[in-house]
């Protein structure tokens, strides 16, 4: 094997091109056989910690003999050997160098990687700090948990700009969910990001998205294809607008358009109207919608409406249930009737899940809190015969005590306890018409 052929030790072995000389080195430390020494001395100091020898490797009979010359030696230190630095600085020292000295004239500039992992480190703290008080994340205190898992994974683990482009890029899209009229993904990733296939399959982009909305249904993350779909689906994207509706009770618009037409003979029988995403897609003006009644009441459950109808009947006033998680036909209703001025209330169930979705509406379509406190939630225990538990219960960011006083008493109140209560609030408004 040549010369040229041979190891040349540590930290790759890097050959200088007329390195020589240079910052007052002279010429013969410089030399090719003296490299292994020169790049594992560079390697270990660049650690930016404490070094007192290095280890040189794989060293044929030219670069032992130019080691022992220049340490003084009286025999080859053989193929591998460790080497002390301050034994090497002191034979340095009669030419005024040491061994950072020639290392950096002969490798290049000595990096400090302890220093770098520090700097990293805190450039990382601030990366999740800011992530987590986000205005989105404030607004729905379950994105926590998302941060905290994205947090964990430690992904990737350098370029920090990346990762935090990722991110303004992620709640961006988040902040524009859920979608009101069904548009296609690649249309909410040109609006958002500015590439329509920024959004495709399993790049990074969507994968932080989509486990960020998956923590808002606290459901496990997507697993293939046709559940990437179903949770895009969930929160508006690429969806069927015929099938995706939300039901009303109590609707009587001022328009004349056909919905609103059809909506108040609904409501003067004093039935349920079911309202489709197709339907609300032909309203162009807010006004259309527009209620006489100033108040619009919210609720979760189903079962809630038609206690409502079944007591007040024609008499309720203007009901909207969004059926558990709200669908893109719920969010665009009440979008709708809150730009025609109606003031949205909603009551949901006290649960974790309950928590999360009032959370969501608050921050998506501008919902207040109808009996939503700390206080009614305690109000309600008596009437529970039934101990459910809450599941993950999350901050609300209404009521700073809520989450607190269902977690201490660990029981969940759905809906369907309050009705009463809630009917009754509904036949006081009525009252007031």
């Amino acid at each position: 094997m040549s010369t040229d052929e041979r190891p040349t030790g540590s930290a790759g072995g890097r050959t200088p091109e007329g390195c020589s000389g240079r910052l007052g080195v002279p010429e013969h430390l410089g030399r090719k056989a003296l490299l292994p020494l020169w790049n594992a001395v560079h390697d270990r100091l660049s650690s930016g910690t404490a070094v007192r020898s290095v280890t040189v490797r794989g060293l044929d009979e030219e670069e032992q003999a130019a080691l022992a010359d220049l340490l003084g030696l009286v025999s080859y230190p053989g193929a591998r050997t460790s080497v002390r630095l301050d034994r090497l600085d002191r034979a340095l020292a009669p030419l005024g160098l040491d061994a950072r000295a020639v290392a950096s004239a002969v490798v290049g500039p000595i990096d400090d990687r302890a220093a770098h992992r520090v700097r990293t480190a805190e450039e990382r703290e601030r990366l999740w700090a800011w992530l987590a008080s986000s205005p989105l994340v404030s607004a729905q205190p379950a994105l926590a948990r998302w941060v905290e898992l994205i947090r964990a994974d430690r992904v990737p683990r350098g370029d920090t700009e990346g990762l935090r482009r990722r991110l303004e890029q992620a709640l961006a899209v988040l902040a524009a969910l859920p979608l009101a009229d069904g548009r296609p993904l690649p249309t909410l990733a040109a609006e958002t990001t500015g590439d329509p296939h920024a959004l495709d399959g399993t790049k990074a982009l969507p994968g932080l998205v989509l486990r960020a909305l998956a923590v808002l249904r606290d459901v496990d993350a997507p697993a293939n294809a046709r559940e990437r779909r179903a949770l895009w689906g969930g929160f508006g994207v690429d969806c069927d607008s015929h099938s995706t509706s939300v039901l009303v009770l109590g609707l009587r618009p001022s328009g004349a358009g056909p919905l609103a037409s059809t909506l108040r003979v609904w409501a003067d029988t004093g039935r349920a109207a079911v309202v489709t995403l197709d339907q609300l897609s032909a309203v162009s003006d807010s006004a259309e919608l527009a209620q006489p009644c100033p108040v619009v009441f919210v609720v979760e459950n189903p079962s809630v409406l038609a206690h409502a109808q079944r007591v007040l009947g024609s008499d309720c006033p203007p009901l909207v249930c969004v059926s558990g998680w709200p669908n893109s036909a719920a969010i665009a209703l009440l979008r709708t009737l809150s730009e025609g001025g109606a003031e949205l209330r909603y009551h949901g169930d006290f649960d974790g899940e309950g928590l999360r979705i009032a959370a969501h509406l608050m921050a998506v379509a501008g919902v207040a809190p109808w009996r939503m406190g700390a206080d009614d939630y305690l109000a309600a225990l008596p009437g529970v015969q039934e101990a459910p538990a809450p599941g993950r219960v999350t901050p609300a960011p209404w009521d700073p005590d809520l989450a607190d006083a269902i977690t201490a008493e660990g029981v969940a109140v759905h809906e369907e306890r309050v009705a009463d209560t809630l009917v009754a609030d509904l036949r006081a408004a009525a009252a007031k018409l």
